[in-house]
């Protein structure tokens, strides 16, 4: 199959491509909403569980505080909150603010790093409770 111009097909490597900002924060979101689809069962039954007894609540919020728990606590905190926040950008998009390109580089970085700032608090709060640090 030859290019349009004639010359020989090009390998496309995807991983050497350099992805614009909107594009990244279009691609979290698109990947944080699969994140949030396939945790909801999980959660469904943490709140079903959580609310059945005080008992329950309590074992279920030390379950949290494993590392390797608060670890899937802190990615789901980030595809939640990156999630919103993205799909607020596209909607204020979608209705003409913010499109221009300036406009959208930044609320591209302001959701990126908004969303990265909500899960390493959250990251500090659960290994800090995991140590002992806070209740």
């Amino acid at each position: 199959m030859r290019t349009p111009t004639g010359g020989a097909p090009k390998f496309l490597n995807l991983f050497h491509i350099r992805f614009p900002i909107g594009a990244m924060a279009s691609i979290g979101h698109r990947v944080s909403g699969v994140l949030l689809l396939f945790s909801l069962p999980l959660l469904a039954l943490a709140l079903e569980r959580s609310l059945s007894s005080e008992s329950a609540f309590e074992s279920l919020r030390s379950a949290v505080t494993t590392p390797w728990r608060g670890l899937l606590l802190v990615i789901l905190v980030w595809a939640l909150s990156h999630h919103v926040l993205a799909g607020l950008r596209h909607l204020l998009m979608d209705i003409g603010i913010g499109s221009p390109l300036a406009q959208a580089r930044i609320s591209a970085w302001a959701t990126i790093l908004t969303a990265a700032i909500i899960a390493i608090a959250v990251a500090i709060v659960t290994f800090a409770a995991a140590i002992g640090g806070m209740p």
